[in-house]
């Protein structure tokens, strides 16, 4: 059975690359130990720098029966196509990854990269839409 072109594709892999590069821009500098609201205005700064576009703190709706019952908050929506979750902590913890895909649902993004700042630098993981 041949393979389709698109199943060995990374999605957005550029954007997602100039992404990580700039979480580990910001940790290099700062290292570990800050609040994440920190680590969120040193981002800001870093992306700002190599013009990625960007929204924080952005809100969706959560529905349901086509009424709102609650949003979410992103922490950063890029180029209205990746959605990226900032956390400070040394393990990538169910509830977040929870979170995150909780994100993609309601978004119906295809991508978002949950980040954390450990005592050993940058861990990221990269997580997809199964139903996009």
């Amino acid at each position: 059975m041949k393979k389709k072109q698109t199943d060995n594709k990374v999605v957005y892999k550029q954007l997602s690359y100039r992404i990580v590069g700039s979480l580990f821009d910001v940790f290099n500098e700062l290292d570990y130990g800050y609040q994440e609201k920190h680590y969120c205005k040193a981002i800001e700064k870093a992306f700002t720098e190599k013009e990625i576009k960007f929204k924080k703190q952005v809100p969706f709706k959560i529905k349901f029966k086509k009424e709102e019952i609650g949003r979410y908050f992103l922490d950063f929506l890029i180029e209205d196509k990746i959605i990226l979750e900032i956390k400070k902590g040394n393990y990538f913890i169910k509830r977040n990854i929870n979170q995150v895909n909780g994100y993609l649902k309601a978004t119906g993004l295809k991508l978002a990269i949950l980040a954390n700042f450990t005592s050993d630098g940058i861990k990221f993981m990269r997580l997809l839409n199964i139903e996009k």
